[in-house]
Formats: structure tokens, sequence, C-alpha cells
């Protein structure tokens, strides 16, 4: 698929949810009156769910707890891991890197999941709780990838021609290391995006932040399984449309990475020659021009 057709189909399935979770519940409206549990006659044109609710009508509702936590969570994880990964990668003081990475090893060494459940018994999260548990166990991962590429590019001699310049700390980490790391954070954003609504909506089955009850689609997703065989709207439809937000994330990376953006030239260096840039090789038997031998 070229690249305009991933970003309009990343763009409609992101999109769908998106809209969904913000502007649902200003058109859910009044709670339609509850019916039978897991039917199709006589009630909404989704059905109801395992106590009754038109099913459509928590999907309107829904969204927004299982969508803000994870793109909240997901912004918190890059806002702590680029500051640590950065500063790592750039100081020449081997205590400072040894102080800032090895505690995120030792909470690397902990299953994600194991440390929700640890915080919920010590302390329910309500919404902003399971933001920061979400964002607190995505950050070690995040935070060694960017301190990786990082590393590979605060290695490269432009940064050591910056740095003899006197140019300050920031112009390095976020003029040149910084646009170097477009790609790898790009790539990265679809797959912590996936994580942390896969976290969400698995504290979500667990009741870890939420009520058994909540209008929530991983709740609906996992409250509705028994009806699944009868009336299968109330988990497919909810299931579906997280779905869509991950694979509209990860298109939208892939489309933005295809084209590849030009290297940050330290200040100072000189262009290239055409006639030795890369895929502009002289014709065979035809020598350089003049202007081109002056250059």
């Amino acid at each position: 698929m070229k690249r305009p057709g991933r970003y309009a189909l990343g763009a409609v399935l992101a999109g769908l949810p998106l809209c969904l979770a913000v502007c649902g519940p200003f058109l859910a409206g009044e709670p339609p009156s509850r019916a039978a549990s897991f039917t199709l006659d006589g009630a909404g044109p989704l059905g109801t769910d395992f106590v009754g609710r038109d099913v459509l009508h928590q999907i309107l509702l829904g969204g927004r707890p299982v969508v803000l936590v994870a793109l909240a969570a997901t912004a918190l994880t890059y806002l702590a891991a680029l500051p640590l990964a950065l500063v790592s990668a750039l100081t020449h003081r081997r205590w400072l890197e040894e102080a800032l990475m090895r505690p995120l090893d030792v909470l690397l060494a902990v299953p994600s999941l194991l440390m929700l459940l640890l915080a919920a018994a010590a302390f329910p999260p309500g919404p902003l709780g399971l933001t920061l548990l979400v964002a607190l166990v995505s950050v070690p991962d995040t935070a060694r990838i960017i301190r990786a590429a990082a590393a590979e590019a605060a290695s490269r001699p432009a940064v050591e021609a910056l740095r003899m310049q006197g140019e300050s700390w920031w112009r390095l980490a976020v003029g040149y290391v910084g646009r170097c790391l477009l790609r790898t954070l790009a790539a990265d954003a679809g797959i912590r995006l996936t994580g942390a609504l896969y976290l969400v909506a698995t504290a979500a089955f667990l009741g870890i932040g939420v009520a058994p009850d909540a209008t929530d689609w991983a709740v609906m997703v996992d409250r509705n399984r028994p009806g699944l065989p009868v009336q299968p709207w109330a988990v497919v439809v909810p299931a579906l449309l997280v779905v869509a937000l991950t694979t509209g994330g990860n298109l939208l990376a892939d489309a933005t990475l295809e084209r590849r953006p030009p290297a940050p030239r330290a200040p100072g260096t000189r262009t290239a020659p055409r006639f030795l840039r890369p895929g502009r090789a002289p014709r065979p038997g035809r020598a350089p021009s003049r202007k081109a031998r002056q250059q």
C-alpha cells in the first residue's frame, strides 16, 4: 500500500474510535429504559448487554475512559523517558548514567501486570492512578530503546563538532540528537499505544481502577462474554473499536516512517558535489563537468 493510502486508512481506523471517545458522551443523550439481558428484539440496533442496558448507548459513553487513559499514559511515558534517555546518552559521567538507568532495569524485571496487581492491592487506583501506573510500567523499556538510538546519534562526529563549537546541551539534545530520533519515536509510538491499551483493558478485566459494571469498552468485552453466542454485538463492537485504534495508530506510524528524512548536518559542513552524492554517479565514459570539478 502506498504512503497516502496508509495515511488515509490509518486516519479512518484511528479516527472513528477517537471521535466516539470524544464526541460520544455528547451524542448519547438520556439512557434508554432497560430491557431483558442479551436481547436483540425490541431493543436498540445493537441489542442489550448483560444487565439489559442499550449497547449503542454504552458504546457512545464507554470509549472515553479507555482511550483517554491510554493516550494520557503514552504521553506521560514519553515525558518521563525522553529526558532520562537523552541525559544518559549525552553525559560523559558514567556514575550519572548508572544512576539513571539501573533503577529502570529493576522496574523492567518486574512484569507489568504483576506491578498493576501489587499497586491495586496497596491502594485502589482511580482513572488518574491507573494512568500513572500504566505510564510507570512503560517507562523502563521506552527509555532503553530511546537511549540506544540516542547513543548512536551522540557518537557521530557532528555532535563532537557541535561540542567543540561550544553549543549548549539543549542544542545538542534537541537540535541534533532529537531530530535523529524521530523515526525511532514514530516506530515506538504505535507499539507503546498498543501496550497502553492492552494494560488499560487488562486492568478493566481485573476490576482495577473501574467498577465491575462501569461504562467502559474493555469492561463491556469482559462482562458480556457469557452472552456472545446469542448477542455478539455487545462484545464484537467494542473489541473492534479497540483493534481499530491500535491498527490505525500503527498504520500512521508506518506511513510516517516510509519516507526517511535527511539527517541533520553540523554547522560549517559542506554538501558533497552532485556527482559524488548517492545516486548521482557520472555516466560511464563521461568525465565530470568543469563546474563539478571546481566544487
